[in-house]
């Protein structure tokens, strides 16, 4: 149970780091790798942040620190898609 509650609360917010980044191309596909940026915070930024992860409770900063996992994630993505922002 707690891994469909990790889940979905991982999409929801993947869902959200999709519309921070503006993009509009495959939902699924940012939504999943939103999902992967999500684990991925919850092993490597929740220690720096000295926060729990969203296994541990949904709180805001738990929150938060998933949200930025996964856009930290979704603007690799961008930066190898080749549709990252350059500087001229």
């Amino acid at each position: 149970m707690n891994l469909l509650i990790y889940l979905l609360v991982a999409a929801v917010i993947g869902w959200v780091a999709t519309e921070l980044m503006h993009d509009r191309g495959s939902l699924l596909i940012n939504i999943v790798l939103a999902v992967l940026g999500a684990f991925l915070a919850s092993y490597f930024l929740t220690p720096f942040f000295k926060v729990g992860t969203i296994n541990d409770a949904i709180t805001v900063p738990t929150m938060l620190v998933t949200l930025l996992g996964s856009v930290i994630l979704l603007a690799a993505l961008h930066l190898f898609r080749g549709r990252g922002r350059r500087l001229a």
